[in-house]
């Protein structure tokens, strides 16, 4: 008794599976060429972002503005005036230095106006003795835009005192502080590299990956048109046979 050869699939059934994995190729192809550009994309705004803030970092300080933009961040100011200790606002952070506060405090400048400084970083146990300095000081540090709503997951609560991020409008209400710039200025680091708040902290080197990337989804849409090709070439050969 001779055992009954498989009969082929029906030309109907062969042609819509021809049609679906066309789809399904062409779907994860474009799909996968369009991530690699958007990371090529990335690539160029990285590299533009890390040659605008080289510049600035290391260009002579200016006066800080009444008000900043986006094209202003990362810009040195300086800025003449008297702390108001007693509004300061701690915010938590995560640094080099480890876990602990942002130190921020406003600054009356002599025209009347507020600035917040984030004077630095201080660790927990030293939240209440960093340095107070009195009278006028003057401050050099980089422009930095606010941080509105809060951290990851967590949202500043200001009727707990509780900030996780540097929110200039909602510590200014908070503190009744008026009129107050809409930024904040992060404070370079003093003579004394131990002395608390430790000033200088502020993040200007930003990885950039972006290329290896876009290089793993241009091969990953490669090895699907490459699995595409070898399935069809097969399934010719199989409606030959």
């Amino acid at each position: 008794m001779t055992q009954a050869e498989p009969r082929p699939a029906p030309k109907g059934k062969r042609a819509g599976f021809s049609v679906g994995l066309t789809l399904i190729a062409l779907i994860l192809f474009v799909g996968l060429c369009a991530l690699g550009v958007w990371q090529v994309e990335r690539l160029a705004w990285k590299r533009d972002l890390i040659a605008r803030v080289d510049a600035r970092i290391r260009a002579a300080p200016g006066p800080a503005p009444l008000s900043a933009t986006k094209a202003d961040e990362y810009r040195r100011v300086t800025a003449t005036g008297t702390f108001l200790h007693d509004k300061a606002v701690l915010v938590q952070a995560a640094t080099v230095r480890g876990s602990g506060y942002w130190v921020l405090t406003p600054l009356r400048q002599r025209d009347g106006a507020i600035l917040l400084i984030n004077r630095g970083f201080v660790p927990p146990d030293a939240k209440t003795r960093y340095q107070r300095p009195q009278g006028v000081v003057r401050v050099t540090g980089l422009l930095r835009l606010t941080e509105p709503g809060g951290g990851f997951l967590r949202s500043n609560d200001p009727l707990a005192d509780r900030w996780y991020s540097r929110d200039v409008a909602a510590i200014a209400a908070a503190r009744q502080l008026n009129p107050v710039a809409n930024y904040f200025v992060d404070a370079q680091a003093s003579p004394s590299p131990d002395a608390l708040p430790i000033g200088g902290l502020t993040v200007v080197t930003f990885p950039n990956n972006h290329l290896q990337y876009a290089i793993t989804w241009f091969i990953l849409a490669a090895m699907v048109a490459g699995g595409y090709s070898l399935v069809m070439r097969q399934s010719g050969k199989d409606r030959r046979g």
